[in-house]
């Protein structure tokens, strides 16, 4: 048998109809950015996310630093300012931090969680602190309670990295909707995927809405009169009303995503392979949505060359920890144990609804054989 890490035509097929119909709705309205699907887009993730406002852009990262970037243009942070971010995230998280003109503080995640430690945080805090950008990486939320908290305490803006995060929820709470802002990406790939780049920030903020409302379209309130120094980062209208027909199913998709979890965890028996936690500090309460299900193991390439060989593929997300990329060599000092651990054993098994129960079986199978 062979389990393809990720199949985005499998993924896409329960609504490919449906797609192909909204894709001939706009070609023929003639009406291709910030119209009618976009605005629809927006009020419903907003709804769904339980936020006041939803602004559509063109990526994951720009959703970050565009928000960001608003802030310095409120007065809110000001160049150079520290925004803490765990060492651990994919880059992009970090990109946002540095491209906006701030300072990113790298920080030890939890060791079970991957996620911000609110202790290693605390201890991180200095007077240049202004912000904390929490990740909710591989789709568990990260402990967003004692974050908050922490944040309160020192005045700090929370801006949540929900890029993998579609959904996740905790006390009715759901990501996008803890922080003074959150950035979403709709990469093909994510829980909830364009069929192209897309993003989104939500917030409750409508002084900070109406800014990157103009931040994205060149820093332009009424057209040809700009106000800010902007940029061209909008969602445009087809890829939001493929969003739109898609949110639709997101609820169901993240409970199989979980189902195949609880199957993984049960069934992997293998002690040379740490499953991942799931929700450590809250239990199974449906905060953790699996955008990947990332296990851990010492010998993490001969594991992958094993499932190779089995026919699975996996993935490593992410293979090189961003103080050690070339871009950051200015961090190339920093020692960080937890993080370089991290990026050294883990291993992304496949993931997605469009998985089967025989295909999941088999990726079980393959593990426990190693």
């Amino acid at each position: 048998m062979h389990v393809p890490f990720l199949d985005l035509k499998a993924i896409n097929a329960p609504y490919a109809e449906a797609l192909k119909e909204a894709a001939a709705k706009v070609i023929e309205s003639g009406w291709y950015i910030c119209g009618e699907n976009l605005e629809h887009f927006e009020v419903n993730f907003s709804e769904f996310c339980g936020t006041k406002h939803c602004i559509g852009v063109g990526n994951g990262l720009e959703a970050l630093r565009l928000t960001l970037q608003a802030w310095v243009e409120l007065g809110k942070l000001n160049p150079g300012d520290e925004v803490i971010v765990p060492a651990n995230t994919y880059i992009a998280s970090i990109l946002a931090i540095t491209e906006a003109g701030l300072k990113a503080k790298l920080v030890e995640p939890d060791p079970d969680t991957f996620n911000l430690c609110p202790a290693a945080t605390t201890r991180a805090i200095t007077a240049k602190t202004k912000a904390l950008l929490p990740v909710h990486l591989y789709g568990q939320l990260a402990n967003m309670p004692a974050l908050l908290k922490l944040a309160n305490e020192h005045n700090l803006l929370v801006l949540e990295d929900a890029a993998q995060a579609h959904g996740a929820e905790l006390s009715g709470v759901k990501a996008g909707n803890f922080g003074n802002a959150a950035g979403f990406s709709f990469y093909p790939g994510k829980n909830l995927g364009a069929l192209g780049d897309g993003g989104a920030i939500t917030t409750n903020d409508d002084e900070l809405a109406k800014t990157l409302k103009a931040l994205r379209n060149y820093g332009s309130e009424k057209k040809y009169y700009n106000q800010y120094k902007g940029t061209n980062s909008r969602l445009d209208e087809i890829q939001a009303a493929f969003l739109d027909i898609k949110l639709k199913g997101l609820v169901a998709e993240n409970k199989r995503r979980q189902s195949i979890a609880r199957a993984y965890t049960k069934g992997i028996q293998n002690k040379t392979i740490k499953t991942p936690a799931w929700s450590g500090q809250y239990g199974e309460n449906g905060d953790h949505v699996f955008h990947l299900y990332v296990v851990q193991c010492d010998n993490r390439d001969d594991l992958q060359k094993h499932l190779a060989g089995e026919g699975v593929q996996t993935l490593i997300h992410y293979p090189v920890a961003p103080h050690k990329q070339q871009a950051y060599a200015e961090y190339a000092h920093l020692n960080l144990p937890i993080t370089e651990n991290i990026h050294q054993t883990a291993l992304s098994l496949p993931m997605g609804p469009h998985l089967t129960d025989e295909q999941v079986q088999y990726v079980v199978d393959a593990c426990n054989h190693f």
